[in-house]
């Protein structure tokens, strides 16, 4: 076979290796939605045993996310550089190296830094799945693909919250981080033992024993082999970052950026103070882990209901009537009564209005950016959104501190879905002329609106 390998996988229908690896990018992600939200498990426990203020609390809350937002521009662009599964590795040892650490720290400095370290580890490794997802599926499961990519988030949260709601009975609120840790550092072996290098990155960047690689995972796939390699675009190599903010993606990738700072205040917002407000109402710290669980059911639900939807209705309209009722449920949740079952069951919905959200936003990264800027510019637009998803909860925390209510805190924070929404509707969404990696969109094949 001498055409390019792309055309193959873009066209035929998905083998079960590249099923394979889009579940692995579900489980990547999973992992990231229990590693992001440890620290939100832990938050009561560590509160208590340190004795520290809400205003306080909110900077730990957040250093992961800052530490997200380097990583994912940072090793973002290293997964377009030097590979998408050298830089998962990477991202992993991060991970699970933080995690083990924090369960050593004995002041709120130390903490900070094992947390912004796992943060990297987690903000690479989400720009890069939302990669793999898109590469190894085929163009009529993409958007499907890279939704239960990033669906995976909540469910990782879900099935790691219920495992954190029975530790946290008998145990410290170290042991949320142990487990967390170990899961983490098992995926290693098998990320490195069943997943193959990206065919498209192989066939863009064409390293050392390129062909060889790609006959190798194009066999794996049941696909034929090739010849020889297609032509190689050396003039393209080395600009992802670049060709990001020419003037035939400049809008895109701010709009992308600037959609995704604003909607993730809102998201982090639940996520990270719910154990706490709930905690704050007299509960225990099991039953508001279980309520967290109930937003991350809800969130998972989200995610896959608009997946599924993606394949009948446009991706745009989708996320921004998610976004839309994301702003209503996080406001309705701040003038919750101090009852599980309500909490419990507003806090499902808005997790799956703010989760639909993000997913809707994966998929619509992995359609407009191109191939060869694609883990860049999904690292990008994640690395600023983190941004927002930082500002949220220490937003929340100084509102606190100040002597807010929670329904005011709750409306102020809600704004920033209405906004993004308002952002996602001037977003081009329509998917480059081509998607072979040397053909470019011009500025007429990114209207403004689509």
């Amino acid at each position: 076979m001498s055409t390019d390998p792309r055309e193959t996988l873009f066209s035929a229908p998905m083998s079960a290796l590249q099923i394979v690896a889009v579940a692995m990018t579900v489980g990547l992600t999973a992992l990231d939605g229990f590693d992001v939200l440890s620290i939100s498990f832990a938050a009561p426990g560590i509160a208590a045993e340190w004795g520290i203020d809400r205003a306080a609390l909110g900077v730990v809350l957040s250093m992961e996310l800052f530490g997200m937002a380097l990583g994912a521009l940072v090793l973002g662009r290293m997964a377009d550089r030097i590979g998408r599964r050298p830089t998962m590795l990477i991202c992993l040892v991060l991970m699970s190296v933080g995690m083990f650490m924090v369960t050593g720290v004995k002041q709120i400095p130390g903490l900070q830094v094992w947390r912004f370290t796992t943060g990297l580890g987690i903000g690479g490794l989400l720009a890069t799945a939302n990669a793999v997802a898109a590469e190894f599926s085929n163009l009529r499961r993409r958007s499907l693909s890279v939704a239960l990519m990033a669906n995976g988030y909540p469910i990782g949260a879900v099935v790691g919250g219920s495992v954190v709601k029975i530790l946290l009975q008998d145990h410290g609120w170290r042991s949320v981080f142990y487990f967390g840790g170990t899961v983490t550092a098992l995926f290693i072996p098998l990320l490195l033992f069943v997943m193959p290098e990206s065919v498209h990155w192989l066939a863009l960047k064409q390293p050392a024993n390129a062909l060889q690689r790609i006959n190798k995972a194009l066999a794996r796939m049941g696909h034929a082999t090739l010849a020889t390699l297609p032509p190689p675009v050396t003039q393209l190599r080395q600009r992802a970052l670049a060709d990001l903010f020419s003037p035939a993606l400049r809008l895109t990738t701010i709009l992308c950026a600037l959609a995704c700072f604003l909607h993730m205040m809102t998201f982090y917002f639940i996520l990270k103070w719910i154990p706490k407000i709930v905690v704050d109402m007299h509960f225990p710290a099991a039953a508001a882990a279980g309520v967290l669980v109930w937003a991350n059911v809800g969130g998972a639900t989200g995610g896959a209901l608009l997946g599924v939807l993606s394949q009948k209705i446009g991706l745009k309209p989708l996320t921004i009537g998610v976004m839309l009722l994301s702003t209503v449920m996080v406001v309705l949740f701040g003038r919750a009564s101090p009852d599980l079952n309500e909490l419990s069951a507003l806090c499902a919905v808005a997790g799956f209005c703010t989760n639909a959200g993000i997913v809707g936003l994966y998929a619509i990264y992995a359609q407009v950016f191109p191939t060869q800027v694609r883990a860049t510019g999904t690292g990008v637009s994640i690395g600023l959104g983190r941004g927002g998803a930082a500002l949220g909860p220490i937003a929340a925390g100084f509102l606190f501190t100040a002597g807010y209510s929670l329904p005011a805190v709750a409306t102020a924070i809600a704004l920033g879905s209405l906004l993004a929404a308002a952002v996602l509707a001037l977003l081009s969404c329509r998917p480059p002329a081509s998607e072979k990696a040397h053909e470019w969109p011009t500025r007429s094949q990114l209207p403004l609106n689509s």
